[in-house]
């Protein structure tokens, strides 16, 4: 048997921008994905997914035929979630043809330690965990499939803090020091619902366009001064100010301004706006204005960065 595993992900700075170039900084997290494999006489791949209470969420066979991947039970149509696993086999049989053959099958178990509404990375830890299972480049993976700006992959396989970027198309990695000596006054709150990325980037890539090198700039600046900052106050103007830039680039309110405008510290939203998590600042006390309104997932920053 071999195993993976992949860390989730969380984009502290540059949601939306780092489509566009923009210097991103992102965090690996404690939770992640584990897959493992077994080779099997049986010529199809046997697939289940558990989710952090090990109950299974998603299972199904698929066979090779005529180098393509299908449903092994050809008169069901297949779900949502068997069109996925299927682009994803498909797409990685085209990276590395040789792998699979019909001839042999494996039977695969993957097991996310998180709860995958969270929005911390099912699809990136996957592809990832494919990826080097397969021996395959995860961001031509993710290319061929997801999509997105890649910096998941990189948290995947990351094991501190980091910026990322892209240039003329690549991704820089780039190994961060981000230990805020506040950040027993950070932490990370869940909405209570899933965001979709795909649909997030499409809302985004239909803003107007005219402005984007400012918004890259001014982006990848405030990146590098939350990687320099040194005092909450501070801390809670660039997010602020980062809240303000995003909100103006993709015309949609700041997430404190809809759902949470009298608490008194800050809130950044992380990735898509809309679902996940955000981040906000305060006391262990302070948290309890989200219990109240029934957001009841809150996670210290020391508890979700890995």
């Amino acid at each position: 048997m071999k195993k993976f595993y992949s860390h989730g992900k969380l984009l502290i700075t540059g949601e939306y921008a780092v489509l566009d170039g923009a210097k991103a900084l992102a965090l690996p997290t404690k939770y992640g994905q584990e897959m493992q494999v077994e080779s099997t006489d049986k010529p199809e791949i046997s697939w289940t997914s558990l989710d952090e209470k090990e109950d299974i969420w998603f299972g199904g066979s698929f066979i090779l035929k005529n180098d393509n991947f299908f449903l092994k039970e050809e008169n069901n149509k297949p779900s949502v979630l068997d069109s996925r696993l299927l682009q994803v086999l498909n797409a990685a049989k085209m990276l590395n043809p040789e792998f699979f053959s019909e001839k042999q099958g494996f039977k695969i178990t993957t097991k996310l330690d998180f709860n995958r509404k969270w929005g911390l990375g099912s699809s990136s830890t996957l592809i990832n965990n494919i990826a080097s299972w397969l021996n395959i480049d995860a961001y031509k993976l993710l290319e061929k499939t997801f999509g997105g700006s890649g910096y998941d992959i990189a948290a995947a396989q990351q094991d501190s803090a980091f910026t990322y970027q892209l240039i003329k198309g690549q991704a820089s990695v780039l190994k961060s020091h981000f230990e805020p000596q506040f950040e027993d006054k950070l932490f990370f709150v869940y909405l209570n619902q899933k965001q979709n990325s795909r649909e997030a980037i499409a809302h985004y890539r239909n803003q107007p366009r005219e402005n984007i090198d400012v918004l890259t700039d001014k982006i990848s600046g405030l990146t590098e001064q939350f990687l320099h900052c040194e005092t909450l106050h501070e801390f809670r103007v660039l997010m602020d100010l980062h809240e303000t830039l995003i909100s103006k680039a993709i015309n949609l309110p700041k997430i404190k301004t809809r759902l949470f405008p009298d608490f008194s510290g800050s809130i950044k939203s992380l990735g898509g706006w809309g679902g996940d998590f955000v981040l906000a600042t305060g006391s262990e006390e302070d948290q309890q204005y989200f219990r109240d309104k029934n957001y009841n997932t809150i996670i210290p920053f020391s508890k979700m960065k890995l």
